[in-house]
């Protein structure tokens, strides 16, 4: 097919080969993309399952992993890297140690589909799609929520 094709192509083809590398990846160290994204929110603060789950919205389309956030944020209790209180979660020592190390597979990973782009390609497509959301109904404020 020599056809030009769409953006939304792209869009889905991309994501599948971001989403198969991270579980390939994050699977050998038992956790999976979702967890490590709690894990990220976590580090930055505190948050209650509500708070995790409006951060990590647009993440819960993947048909690979559970659909449920208290499922992930179970088994990472199970696991020790982040503690319930009072409704709120918190990243352990142990959690924090696991994602600094789980940080450096990523950045291999996110070095490995950028490799061919200079900073200000990458910024573009990052800007563009940006734009595109926005044009889509998308408001930043959203992910705040």
């Amino acid at each position: 097919m020599n056809a030009k094709r769409p953006l939304g192509y792209w869009l889905k083809l991309v994501d599948s080969l971001i989403d198969e590398q991270f579980a390939a990846t994050l699977e050998e160290h038992g956790v999976t993309r979702r967890q490590w994204q709690v894990l990220n929110l976590l580090e930055q603060q505190p948050a209650t399952e509500a708070q995790l789950g409006a951060g990590l919205s647009p993440f819960f389309a993947s048909p690979d992993e559970p659909q449920s956030l208290k499922e992930h944020l179970a088994e990472l209790v199970e696991s020790g890297w982040i503690a319930a209180e009072n409704g709120e979660y918190s990243i352990t020592d142990r959690g924090h140690t696991s994602l600094l190390k789980l940080s450096e597979l990523v950045e291999k990973i996110r070095t490995q589909f950028g490799q061919d782009l200079d900073g200000s390609e990458y910024d573009a497509v990052v800007e563009t799609l940006e734009k595109i959301a926005r044009n889509l109904g998308w408001e930043p404020e959203q992910d705040q929520q």
